[in-house]
């Protein structure tokens, strides 16, 4: 699993940032693609990754401010024009589902995959089996969510090679036990599915923020996860500022990753003025209060391990 930011830029892009998107790559079977955010030009940063539009099957939206949100139409229309035909689904506040449909009525779009509108008021949105989102409310000057993922805890792998050695040829007790069940055989033995399950992988969380001035929630929301997406939309000199129009500074977001218990905190969201040398000062302003913070720039990659756990 990893994240794939396509946007690192607050309301404006740059020369050298979009807008905001951050793609979360499932990299299994499936090989799918979550998308929180969609700003303007999201599409064309797209194309110079490896997703593929109709790999991607659900897209979250934070809150209905354009750079944010700008770039869903073209990005949805877009994936009609390749033919895609799998469904999405799209998730975020009240009043996306009549924006989008008027959006795309007006503009005489049409789509050729079933597409879900899923408006949310906190709590769980949806649960595949492998993962479980929850939406928390956040402090904006109009309705924004925070989504936090949290992976379900995966079984070890099946120790073959012993049930081989053991006289167990393949069949449908490995399935049985790879379930953790115990299974009798008919020549009376009885094989437990834990002895011979290897460790199990700790389910990954991670927790990404719409715009926020800090807030109750955030602490619920951020508590534990492996990685943390946090917006630091200005620097701590500027905090009255950015606390009026509903964002943080880079202090705030440091000190909520720090409260909260997150294993990194990548920082993320800032505003137009800083130049990317500006915003190595940014960072420094970070890891003074939380080490593990990192900088995300467009086209920056961040990797989550699963991690084992005895057992």
């Amino acid at each position: 699993m990893e994240l794939l930011f396509l946007g690192t830029c607050a309301g404006t892009p740059s020369k050298a940032r979009n807008v905001t998107s951050i793609a979360l790559n499932i990299q299994d079977n499936r090989n799918i693609s979550w998308l929180f955010d969609c700003g303007e030009g999201t599409q064309h940063q797209i194309l110079r990754t490896a997703i593929r539009p109709g790999k991607i099957t659900r897209l979250f939206i934070t809150h209905l401010h354009g750079d944010h949100l700008f770039g869903l139409p073209g990005l949805l229309t877009s994936r009609s024009m390749l033919g895609v035909t799998e469904p999405l689904t799209l998730y975020g506040p009240a009043g996306l589902k009549t924006w989008v449909e008027s959006t795309l009525s007006l503009s005489g779009s049409w789509l050729t995959f079933p597409l879900e509108i899923v408006e949310v008021s906190g709590g769980e949105i949806c649960d595949d089996g492998q993962f479980r989102v929850t939406a928390w409310p956040l402090n904006h000057p109009v309705t924004c969510y925070g989504y936090r993922i949290e992976e379900h805890h995966r079984p070890g792998g099946l120790d073959v090679e012993r049930l081989r050695a053991e006289g167990i040829p393949p069949g449908p007790v490995y399935q049985r036990l790879k379930r953790g069940e115990t299974v009798s055989l008919e020549d009376g033995r009885v094989l437990r599915g834990a002895d011979y399950l290897g460790r199990s992988l700790e389910g990954r969380k991670l927790a990404i923020f719409g715009d926020t001035a800090p807030c109750e929630a955030a602490l619920a929301l951020a508590k534990g996860v492996d990685l943390m997406v946090h917006e630091t939309t200005l620097e701590a000199a500027m905090a009255e500022k950015a606390n009026a129009r509903g964002h943080s500074t880079t202090e705030q977001a440091a000190a909520l990753a720090k409260a909260a218990g997150a294993r990194r905190l990548i920082a993320t969201h800032f505003s137009a003025r800083y130049s990317i040398g500006d915003c190595q000062r940014l960072l420094a302003e970070c890891q003074a209060i939380f080490p593990a913070t990192e900088l995300a720039y467009d086209f920056s990659l961040f990797s989550l391990p699963a991690a084992i756990r005895e057992g």
